[in-house]
């Protein structure tokens, strides 16, 4: 054998045993070290190139898109190393939903000045949620802001605002439903006002919801309706105890289902009594009317940002040594239609809620906010809790909400978790851009400087946190 012979010879046995030694290596379980991982600029392109691509057509809430972006995320946190904490030993959650639509538009009748009065949905008013086909009650009028509410059980309560509170919310409704009302009527907020005929036509169209345990009909029963300004003022001039007849006849109930994905990172000891959870939602508004040409909405900031945050966490976290708190991960579905995946998540847990010490959820983080300084994100309920201070102070790059106004505390994920004692906010960058909710919310419009900045920043406060003693604490009224 001539000398080039044997040399070739050799490399190619070399080149053999190193791809030998390679594939070898078990694929489920990166290697463990104690080096703290940088970020992963090409990771975080590469989920994002995915998640708002056009092939995924906008990953519409329960439809087979989003189920093909569950898919994706579940076979990310494998390659990890992240352990399935789904259903049968998987990644994934399948949350059944119901879709009810109505037969007619809904119609709300009484009478005023001895005048028969009929409004319908869509144009006097919206049904926000309708929980029977027909109800009748006595009104209540009550308004927030000038004492406690002493909500007359049974009663078609319309809530208003003194001069110095805020108007009436959904979470303002459901307050009063918790109090007995068979029904909340609110005024128009400003959201509404924008988008009332779109929301109107979407409602009647169909409604997606959590099943009932039996998989039969929905499982909330809760009625609450929204007027337009006009519907409103002259429903304050109804008296007290005026009979309000809501009748909206609907068709048989269609089943359907949601995808949650959620893995978990043991802890070094095997417990999980005060876990952390970090979460985001992998859903978005899927194929819609088209605006300049452009039907699909690909969601990019909205939340294939938070998304890919959560998966590069679990990234970095799965090459460390195991933390001292177990660490879940849970990117849920169909949070555009009201957080029915982390609702769902609550309900059928597969660990205690009790046991999750704090939840960080992610939202909406690949843009800056000109509001606040270059590359910090901001965390929802700021002040309602010492866990954003706390992460600051360990080097997060995070301030507190600089758009109170919108409520974003109460839009996301993390509230389901709050409203159950968790220590639950959300981080975000949102800056209100103009492309929310539109199909201009896409790849061409994220500053991939700024996300990579943006999660680069939250690693070593995250890792500081699962590993710590520190458990998170509501302020003296901050839990909702």
């Amino acid at each position: 054998m001539t000398k080039p012979a044997r040399i070739a010879l050799l490399l190619l046995l070399s080149t053999s045993l190193g791809i030998a030694q390679t594939t070898s290596a078990p694929a489920r379980h990166p290697r463990r070290t104690t080096a703290l991982p940088s970020v992963c600029a090409e990771c975080i392109r590469a989920h994002m190139d995915f998640l708002a691509s056009d092939a995924l057509r906008g990953r519409g809430s329960a439809t087979a898109d989003e189920l093909v972006a569950a898919q994706y995320i579940a076979s990310q946190l494998m390659q990890y190393g992240i352990e399935p904490l789904g259903d049968n030993h998987t990644f994934l959650q399948r949350v059944p939903l119901v879709r009810r639509s109505f037969v007619i538009p809904p119609q709300l009748r009484f009478t005023a000045d001895s005048e028969e009065v009929t409004w319908k949905h869509g144009l006097n008013f919206l049904a926000l949620h309708v929980g029977q086909a027909e109800l009748s009650a006595p009104l209540q009028k009550l308004q927030l802001g000038t004492g406690p509410l002493n909500v007359q059980k049974g009663a078609f309560v319309f809530l208003t605002a003194s001069p110095d509170h805020e108007r009436p919310d959904e979470d303002d409704a459901r307050s009063v439903l918790k109090s007995g009302a068979a029904a909340a009527i609110i005024p128009p907020r400003s959201y509404h006002r924008k988008r009332w005929q779109e929301t109107g036509e979407q409602l009647y169209a169909g409604r997606l919801e959590l099943a009932n345990p039996a998989g039969t009909d929905a499982n909330d029963k809760s009625t609450i309706l929204m007027l337009d300004d006009d519907a409103a003022k002259k429903m304050s001039a109804v008296p007290d105890g005026t009979a309000i007849r809501l009748i909206s006849p609907m068709d048989k109930p269609q089943m359907a289902a949601t995808w949650n994905v959620i893995g978990e990172l043991k802890s070094r000891s095997g417990t999980d009594n005060d876990a952390v959870l970090l979460s985001a939602h992998l859903d978005h508004l899927g194929i819609g009317a088209p605006i300049n040409g452009d039907n699909i909405y690909n969601g990019a900031d909205d939340d294939a940002s938070g998304t890919t945050a959560v998966l590069e966490l679990a990234r970095v976290l799965s090459r460390g040594q195991r933390p001292r708190r177990t660490v879940v991960f849970a990117l849920f579905g169909s949070e555009e239609l009201g957080d029915l995946g982390s609702e769902y998540f609550l309900q059928h847990a597969r660990l205690p809620i009790d046991n999750i010490a704090a939840n960080l959820n992610f939202e909406m983080i690949g843009r800056p906010d000109a509001a606040v300084g270059e590359d910090t994100l901001w965390m929802t309920g700021w002040s309602r809790s010492d866990l954003g201070p706390e992460l600051a102070a360990h080097g997060a790059k995070l301030v507190g909400d600089p758009h109170p106004e919108q409520h974003f505390f109460r839009r996301s994920d993390n509230y389901p978790l709050a409203e159950q004692g968790v220590v639950a906010q959300t981080i975000s960058s949102f800056g209100l851009h103009p492309d929310y909710h539109q199909p201009s919310d896409d790849l061409d419009h994220i500053d991939f400087e700024h996300m990579d900045d943006a999660i680069g920043s939250l690693i070593k406060p995250v890792v500081w946190l699962v590993n710590s003693n520190f458990t998170p604490q509501w302020i003296d009224g901050g839990q909702p």
